[in-house]
């Protein structure tokens, strides 16, 4: 098997590279195009901020070409953002690969979300086998509206998309990598998916 993580100077690459070691999994990391479309998987995690990330997966035409992949493809916390229309962080265009809109959550309340909560409302295979009290661990101060394309919610402030899903593409939002058990089943799952 496989398995591609994206490289696009946007945080917790080495972290997911551990949590699939943890598995048995030995990823490449790459920018390469060739690399990345020859991967069985691949997983589109993220730290950072959208603009300046966006900003750097066009300027190596890695905008489209993550848009294109036919294979199972996992984002990962700003990863799920960008795979979203539209962030409220600084007014970026991202993928347009869910059409769902990142907002920022209201200000008066403690942001960022950091910490543990729980997945409900979930419906794909990424969770298959979970538990039904499953908590995984967050950190993020934007969010991604309920829409279509969501799999899995979660509640603070108000519901969000904990998940999303469209053909191929599937996002979490919260961090697998840092979630323990939960986190490393989640993956497992993502990993057994055959399109």
């Amino acid at each position: 098997m496989r398995v591609v993580i994206i490289k696009y100077n946007a945080g917790n690459v080495q972290s997911v590279t551990y949590a699939l070691n943890r598995l048995g999994v030995v990823p490449l990391i790459s920018n390469e195009p060739e690399v990345i479309k020859s991967a069985d998987y691949v997983i589109f995690p993220g730290v950072g901020e959208a603009s300046t990330a966006m900003r750097y997966l066009k300027e190596r035409n890695l905008d489209r070409l993550i848009k294109d992949l036919k294979q199972p493809v996992f984002g990962v916390c700003l990863g799920l953002q960008l795979m979203c229309n539209h962030s409220e962080e600084n007014n970026t265009n991202c993928l347009g690969i869910f059409d769902v809109a990142v907002k920022r959550f209201p200000k008066d309340l403690k942001v960022p979300q950091m910490g543990w909560n729980t997945i409900e409302e979930r419906s794909s295979p990424l969770f298959d086998g979970l538990p039904p009290e499953a908590y995984v661990y967050y950190v993020h101060s934007f969010y991604a509206e309920i829409s279509t394309s969501t799999i899995a919610q979660t509640n603070y402030i108000l519901p969000f998309s904990a998940a999303l899903q469209k053909d191929n593409f599937y996002a979490l939002q919260a961090h697998p990598e840092k979630s323990g058990k939960v986190g490393e089943h989640i993956l497992k799952n993502f990993l057994n998916i055959k399109n």
